[in-house]
């Protein structure tokens, strides 16, 4: 049990730095892109904010996923890779089906992959709506100014 949780524990790390990482990377962008998004018209550079933002935490999600897949091939929990994606995603999502399950001495694992998945799906839609939240109140604001 201890060598589950050690193991869980660098993936949980590993996976947490990754996303806050991700999100430093986000921020540079927003701050690069900021002036251009003050300027009219506002709408469709919202629109395509979020599409893009969007995008970019479906890649950090998918990343997560696959790091945690590629874990359980390397420990043999699966038989194929397309289990373990499978399997990946079905708890970092927290969906939970339970149709396919992680033999006995790695079960914690997938508790600890559910929540990683939960954190990081909280983290990351937080920081999405901050930034949104940011970006349009600067826009009402420059338009308020008249710049």
């Amino acid at each position: 049990m201890l060598v589950e949780i050690g193991v869980g524990t660098v993936l949980l790390i590993f996976n947490i730095t990754f996303a806050a990482l991700a999100a430093m990377v986000l921020e540079v962008v927003f701050l690069r892109v900021h002036p251009w998004l003050l300027k009219p018209p506002h709408r469709p550079k919202l629109v395509l904010l979020v599409a893009s933002v969007s995008l970019w935490v479906l890649g950090v999600i998918t990343v997560g996923v696959w790091v945690w897949a590629g874990a359980y091939v390397m420990m043999g929990a699966f038989d194929t890779l397309e289990e373990a994606v499978y399997f990946s995603l079905v708890c970092f999502t927290t969906l939970g089906l339970g149709d396919i399950v992680l033999p006995i001495g790695w079960r914690i694992l997938s508790g600890m992959e559910a929540a990683n998945g939960f954190l990081n799906f909280g983290l990351l839609c937080a920081l999405l709506i901050e930034g949104l939240r940011q970006i349009r109140l600067n826009q009402l604001e420059s338009r308020r100014r008249g710049d």
